[in-house]
């Protein structure tokens, strides 16, 4: 059994995860920083990096005390090196050198997005989704900075086959939220405010014909016309019309979702897959988790919401199937940015 430490710091958590022959999750902590950004509205690069600085050893410590284990049980270590924040990378990259260096382990460089498609394989309850369903997969991907539809052919193995061409998913909540007075982050916020709220507005869909590609800043857009002829934007507090804010929110959940759902079926029926993985921090909206299982026509795996937002686990998990094809990293590991999902390491 392979024991493998995961550290995540592409954006603004600081994560770590502990996690043994890649299903079992020993540790997980994750110190969010979404209070100190909800100041400013939005993840402030040179605030995050500083946080991760901060606690990036005390939630090692915890991680490793929650696994009940020493820095001697592990056998690797995993750490995001792309896509994400420049300066937050650098944190976790050079920090997982560290260990990896003083262990004598070896060191596995992971894309954070191939990450989020593993936590599909910490779900506990279910077999291992490369034996059941099995291979071909589709990965629906749906997060803050990223909207992907890709290919998993096998492990490690990804073909995109659809992506967003504006916004991502999670980019056009967190501007909703904002035009509509929610706060920040603004997935959950829609969510919370849709809730009970009357089926009463109506929110375009780009479908983009003839693609799997998505687009999200049509709806955006729309949003923002109808808050400002609500009187919602700039101002929230001056409503004319009652309370809309409900009703508008619900609509534009009820836009995204539905291409979100739709786009996916498609896809997976297109390409003959045996399962769909659904990953990325919008994945704990339940309205998407709910209606992608009723429309899907093969099993749809879906991580604990906890395991949806960025963590450590899914690196270690990630980084364990790497190690096991030998697609360990050297230490020369450098950071990417914008590392896409089609690599599964930097």
């Amino acid at each position: 059994m392979k024991t493998i430490l995961g550290i995540e710091t592409s954006c603004d958590e600081t994560a770590a995860g502990v996690v043994i022959d890649g299903r079992l999750v020993g540790g997980n902590v994750i110190s969010s920083q979404v209070d100190v950004h909800a100041l400013y509205g939005g993840v402030v690069p040179e605030v995050a990096s500083r946080l991760h600085i901060e606690r990036i050893v005390p939630v090692l410590e915890l991680a490793l005390s929650q696994a009940g284990m020493r820095w001697s049980d592990i056998d690797a270590v995993a750490v995001t090196n792309g896509p994400g924040l420049a300066g937050a990378l650098i944190v976790g990259v050079n920090t997982a050198k560290g260990i990896a260096a003083s262990l004598g382990k070896p060191l596995v460089g992971v894309n954070h997005l191939a990450g989020h498609i593993y936590a599909g394989w910490l779900a506990e309850g279910i077999p291992d989704p490369a034996e059941d369903p099995g291979f071909p997969l589709l990965a629906l991907l749906v997060s803050g900075g990223h909207t992907d539809l890709a290919l998993m052919e096998g492990h490690g193995r990804f073909r995109l086959v659809g992506r967003t061409r504006d916004d991502a998913a999670g980019e056009a909540f967190d501007k909703g939220a904002r035009i509509l007075g929610l706060g920040y982050p603004g997935g959950p916020a829609i969510e919370r405010a849709s809730a009970g709220a009357p089926h009463t507005e109506a929110m375009p869909r780009a479908w983009l014909p003839n693609t799997h590609d998505f687009s999200f800043s049509g709806v955006k857009t729309a949003l923002l016309r109808r808050a400002q002829e609500a009187g919602i934007y700039p101002t929230p507090g001056r409503i004319r019309d009652g309370n809309p804010v409900g009703a508008l929110a619900r609509a534009y959940q009820d836009a995204i979702v539905e291409v979100l759902v739709k786009k996916a079926v498609a896809a997976a029926n297109e390409y003959g897959v045996r399962g769909i993985l659904l990953g990325g921090g919008v994945a704990a909206n339940r309205q998407l988790r709910e209606e992608l299982v009723q429309a899907s026509d093969v099993p749809v795996i879906i991580p604990p919401p906890v395991l949806c937002t960025d963590n450590g686990a899914m690196i270690a998990a990630c980084g364990s199937y790497l190690l096991e094809l030998g697609r360990s990293s050297g230490w020369e590991l450098d950071i990417y940015p914008n590392l896409r999902l089609d690599y599964a390491i930097g």
